[in-house]
């Protein structure tokens, strides 16, 4: 619901004229824009993006335990020492030696090296889901941090607005106790309040200074001067379809389950991997390479040598036993495939309970914020009625300074009540695994910028 009238309008331009002096000046930030500034500077984000480069070069090196495997060696030496022969004289003898050789393998049966590529393909599909987390998880933060601190400056308005009031009733109790038609009690009791007053407006501006602090800490710089949240502005409805609609599409394609269903390929894939331990392996060999000698230490005469030669065959291999290792590393893989099964099941639970939450803080905030506009109104009149009391006498000061605080916690429960609901609108999204870009637009359709 739109609330109307002069308050809200007042409430909006105060608003915006706050907001001059709060940051150093630079240019203002809307929430879309500090969200894109947030992707190149936030360091959790970007640990994911790093993560998955990393995942993807998994595969190409489980894949190359199936291709060829070329090897080249070569040597050269020298042997020098002493032979006799037939009884004679020792004599000295020198040889030298030289050659190169090339080797060709080709794995033809390997199960091992297969599932090693299929568990690694796994690894780089767990690897995506979990950025696509990080991604939707960065615009969570940066909403969150950004209509944070809207909230807090909207407090620290507030706050300021209830100080201004206390201070011109103190005035006012000030002015009739003077002319001998009020109490000293009221001017006690407006004293307190602006005391009062003055403590919360400490905390509100601590409050901005914190919050301002968290979306720094997510760009990496100051955010600037933001754009505001339009009080006119109309709120996106209702979430349409059914709640199990909802609840159903949380427990299929929330980010979390969606990584532990891939985790559960992981462990399915490693189970296989440690039970290719058993089987026979099957590799075609060949090589080629020339070999050169001087001659032989064994040999009385110096003839040399220089031979070609070049072999083709197959390698086969049979494990028999390795003391049980191979055994106990399949029950720890089957152990971890049912730990993940048990994972993904409390992850689709867990996603129920969020969009179930979501979706009500959707919908009841919509109407929390319809009765606090309303609330604001009321207040609205309410104050009213308890000046015009107070200056014709039927109220005393306590009952304006009431009035003034109520009006004031009115509308800032209001606007919080209003990002509140945004906020469970983002994480309904978040929790079907559909939030995007899109959707922080349609946030940024409903603020304004600050004025110039």
């Amino acid at each position: 619901m739109s609330v109307d009238g002069s308050l809200l309008r007042a409430v909006g331009v105060l608003a915006l004229s706050l907001q001059i002096g709060w940051v150093p000046a630079v240019q203002a930030d809307d929430l879309l824009g500090v969200a894109r500034r947030a992707q190149a500077h936030d360091a959790t984000y970007l640990a994911a993006r790093r993560t998955l480069e990393a995942a993807t070069e998994r595969p190409i090196q489980a894949r190359g335990g199936m291709l060829p495997a070329a090897h080249l060696t070569a040597s050269a030496s020298r042997q020098s020492g002493q032979a006799s022969f037939a009884d004679a004289d020792p004599v000295d003898r020198k040889v030298r030696n030289r050659g190169w050789s090339v080797q060709v393998t080709q794995p033809l049966w390997r199960p091992a090296n297969l599932a090693g590529w299929r568990h690694a393909e796994a690894q780089l599909e767990q690897a995506r889901e979990q950025f696509r987390q990080a991604e939707q998880d960065l615009l969570l933060r940066v909403a969150q941090a950004y209509l944070d601190v809207l909230v807090a400056q909207e407090g620290r308005r507030a706050a300021k607005s209830y100080r201004a009031a206390v201070e011109h009733q103190l005035a006012l109790a000030t002015r009739n106790f003077d002319v001998g038609t009020g109490a000293i009690t009221d001017v006690h009791e407006a004293q307190a309040r602006r005391d009062a007053a003055r403590a919360q407006g400490v905390a509100a501006h601590n409050e901005v200074e914190l919050r301002t602090a968290e979306l720094e800490r997510l760009l990496g710089a100051s955010p600037g001067t933001l754009h505001l949240l339009n009080p006119s502005a109309e709120l996106p409805p209702p979430p349409a379809g059914e709640l199990q609609r909802w609840l159903d599409s949380a427990r299929e394609d929330h980010p979390a389950v969606r990584i532990q269903r891939t985790a559960l390929e992981v462990a399915r894939a490693e189970v296989e991997r440690q039970r290719a331990g058993h089987s026979p392996t099957l590799d075609l060999t060949a090589s080629y390479g020339p070999t050169r000698a001087s001659g032989s230490m064994s040999s009385p005469a110096d003839i040399a040598s220089h031979v070609r030669s070049a072999q083709v065959g197959v390698n086969f291999t049979m494990p028999l036993y390795a003391g049980g290792a191979v055994q106990s590393r399949v029950r720890e893989a089957l152990a971890m495939s049912e730990k993940a099964e048990e994972e993904l099941e409390a992850a689709k639970r867990l996603a129920s309970t969020q969009a179930r939450q979501a979706h009500a803080g959707v919908l009841n905030g919509l109407a929390q914020v319809d009765a606090l506009a309303s609330a604001v109104q009321s207040s609205e009149a309410a104050l009213a009625s308890n000046r015009v009391g107070y200056r014709i006498g039927t109220r005393i000061n306590t009952d304006v300074l009431n009035a003034e605080q109520q009006l004031h916690a009115a509308q800032r429960d209001w606007h919080k009540a209003r990002v509140d609901t945004l906020m469970n609108g983002l994480r309904l999204k978040a929790a079907i695994g559909e939030l995007s870009e899109l959707d922080l637009a349609s946030i940024n359709a409903l603020l304004m910028p600050p004025l110039p």
